[in-house]
């Protein structure tokens, strides 16, 4: 399987030469295809200067240059897009990730799995700053997810192409790719890789980053569960406000009739109105929610599940179809 290495960077122009050095130690050996594909995200420090230095002198070094910067996950989707080999491994561009725990990744595969994530089990970072923001992030996502994973932050991964070319990477998701890769039956394993302390340049990423996290879990939660079908979620929630907009409002008659009491001044009928305005918003969202779904499934010809193997099929089935020869019709004049 021949390799391409995706690595978006942000001003990191002094840890260039060495991680293409450290990347080739590890793949060279390998005796395969390989491509170093970096992705420049509008850095301003003289990084793209540094890359279009490597790419002259290697042909495996290829560079792709970002017009501003966009972020991560788009750097990243960008990347993904553009490699060409069969295997795609993901790391950072700040020589923290070590480039020889690579071929022990791709052994991962070789046994059958889509995906392998890395684990910064011993993390060479600050402890206040950056670790102890991770660990409860990873704690969260864990136990809303139900995925088991220690380290969702470390960059360092292994995807086999197909995989990769499903995710939907936008807004900050990159943090989020091996649960995505597992809901599409992907078949991921955890391993333990090194980590190094940063020597140049400057962390992207701080305390600000947990509350990003959290925000981004609710989309993952939605989209793992409730993507398919809104009107579970929404109709759900619509149907409870209506049940309490019909309890109140019962509630408010049998207060009216058996003790007199008036009814414009009694907070049950609020809540009554209130709960039955929230009901209709809610079912609304919900039938809204399904039509986008259907939109989004149809009009860009998408489907609803993932192939993993086609057994005497062809590799198009659309492209079969267009074609095949049109059937005989019977001429009505006949």
């Amino acid at each position: 399987m021949s390799i391409s290495t995706v690595i978006p960077v942000y001003n990191e122009r002094e840890n260039l030469v060495p991680l293409v050095e450290r990347l080739t130690a590890a793949l060279e050996p390998l005796g395969r295809e390989y491509e170093i594909l970096f992705v420049d995200d509008g850095s301003t420090d003289g990084t793209f200067t540094r890359l279009r230095e490597l790419a002259a002198a290697d042909e495996r070094v290829k560079v792709l240059r970002l017009r501003r910067n966009f972020g991560q996950t788009a750097a990243l989707q960008a990347g993904i897009r553009h490699a060409r080999g069969d295997v795609i491994v993901t790391l950072d561009g700040d020589l923290q990730n070590d480039p020889a725990d690579i071929p022990a990744m791709l052994e991962k595969l070789d046994q059958g799995y889509d995906v392998v994530y890395g684990w910064r089990k011993d993390r060479r970072d600050p402890w206040l700053t950056r670790r102890l923001p991770s660990q409860a992030a990873n704690w969260l996502i864990a136990r809303v997810t139900g995925f088991p994973a220690h380290d969702l932050g470390c960059a360092l991964k292994a995807i086999r192409r197909g995989i990769a070319e499903e995710l939907e990477l936008v807004g900050e998701m990159h943090r989020f790719i091996a649960i995505l890769a597992h809901w599409q039956g992907a078949r991921c394993v955890e391993m333990i890789t090194r980590h190094h302390p940063r020597r140049h340049g400057k962390p992207k990423y701080g305390m600000g980053r947990t509350l990003r996290v959290v925000l981004d879990l609710l989309t993952v939660k939605f989209m793992l569960r409730w993507f398919a079908s809104p009107m579970k979620l929404f109709g759900m929630i619509g149907l409870g406000c209506g049940l309490v907009g019909l309890l109140s409002g019962a509630a408010t008659v049998v207060m009216k009739l058996a003790a007199g009491l008036d009814m414009t001044g009694n907070p049950l009928l609020l809540l009554s109105v209130f709960s039955v305005m929230a009901a209709t918003q809610f079912l609304s969202l919900g039938l809204l929610g399904e039509v986008c779904v259907r939109i989004y499934y149809q009009g860009r010809d998408r489907q609803n599940y993932a192939v993993a193997e086609r057994l005497n099929l062809d590799d198009d089935p659309e492209e079969s179809l267009q074609a095949a020869p049109a059937p005989l019709r019977r001429d009505r004049a006949a």
